[in-house]
């Protein structure tokens, strides 16, 4: 039983030699390869990578970089029994290969295995929501998806098509649960840390914006379109609440041009304008406890909202297709 980690990069300088060295501590005995999947990073990651047995591969044009394409490029060059997905700002935490591995030998419906995933940085507001909500939204036991990476079974992968779908800039991990549950496949926390993460330090306005012109927020209407194509629409909107969420922002922009229109008539009518356009802050201020964390969430939610529609309509490449690549490093 082989284990290949790979490890999804794009400027990871400052994190990629301890999440290295992590796999190589506590890997020893189970991990077979570590292939370092990079999206074209232009700082030093690929230079310290080097200095370890690892593979290198590197995605080259015209493939377009995302994070359904870091994977997928890390798994088609795999070979292991089994695929440990992590990013390149995650450290491996002891005893989970381990763990992971007895649980997936003795339970041969489960496709995959993961565990929690330990915030290190909290002084951005999105990380520190992600932080309040881990234990809430993720419980150990069955899960529909493995959001941060996790161990998977190569068998499953392989009757799923392929590991992540190329096209997506976010919600692959969930596409790839979809598409194991429609084979008849399971998945699995167990209730102990999986990765430490890093994250990002960026101002979690900028951190918005930096996602903006990634591509990143496309997401969700990448893959709604990508469950038309593997018709799992219905069950996407059972798991993806943030579907509806949109469908209501959707109603609050009408709602606003809705006032604003009647405020045109009426001066008066600008009260009421205004009570629609701060009540989700205020409201959400309330629930968080926080007005900036309210008014981070509103605003979080006008960008996830607005580059909905240029997701769903972006053109899509096939994803089983060979993603154009160079090796820099054989191990």
């Amino acid at each position: 039983m082989t284990i290949s980690v790979i490890i999804k990069t794009l400027n990871e300088e400052q994190n990629i030699a301890g999440c290295i060295e992590a796999v190589l501590a506590h890997g020893a005995g189970l991990v077979s390869e570590i292939i370092v999947a990079d999206s074209g990073s232009s700082d030093q990651t690929i230079a310290i990578a080097r200095q370890f047995p690892v593979m290198i591969v590197q995605i080259r044009p015209p493939a377009k970089a995302g994070c359904g394409a870091g994977a997928q490029l890390g798994y088609q060059y795999a070979n292991g029994d089994f695929i440990c997905l992590l990013d390149g700002d995650m450290e491996l935490a002891p005893d989970f290969l381990k763990e992971g591995l007895n649980l997936l030998k003795s339970h041969p419906q489960l496709a995959g295995v993961t565990g929690h995933v330990m915030e290190k940085n909290v002084s951005s507001l999105e990380y520190q929501r992600r932080a309040k909500r881990q234990r809430i939204e993720n419980p150990a036991g069955a899960i529909d998806r493995m959001n941060g990476g996790g161990l998977y079974r190569r068998e499953s992968l392989q009757s799923a098509g392929w590991l992540a779908d190329r096209n997506l800039h976010a919600y692959e991990e969930l596409d790839l649960g979809l598409r194991l549950a429609q084979n008849g496949w399971q998945l699995h926390r167990l209730d102990m840390p999986f990765v430490g993460h890093s994250g990002h330090s960026t101002n979690a306005y900028s951190l918005l914006r930096r996602r903006w012109k990634s591509g990143y927020l496309q997401g969700s209407g990448e893959i709604l379109r990508a469950a038309l194509y593997g018709n799992y629409v219905g069950q996407l909107f059972k798991t993806l609440p943030e579907l509806k969420l949109w469908v209501l922002v959707y109603g609050w922009w009408l709602a606003i041009i809705v006032a604003l229109a009647a405020a045109c008539i009426n001066v008066h009518f600008l009260w009421v304008a205004a009570l629609v356009v701060f009540a989700p802050v205020l409201l959400m201020a309330l629930k968080q406890k926080s007005l900036d964390m309210g008014l981070y969430s509103v605003v979080a939610w006008v960008f996830h909202a607005a580059a909905l529609p240029f997701g769903f309509f972006k053109k899509r490449t096939a994803p089983q297709s060979f993603i154009e690549s160079t090796v820099l490093k054989e191990p």
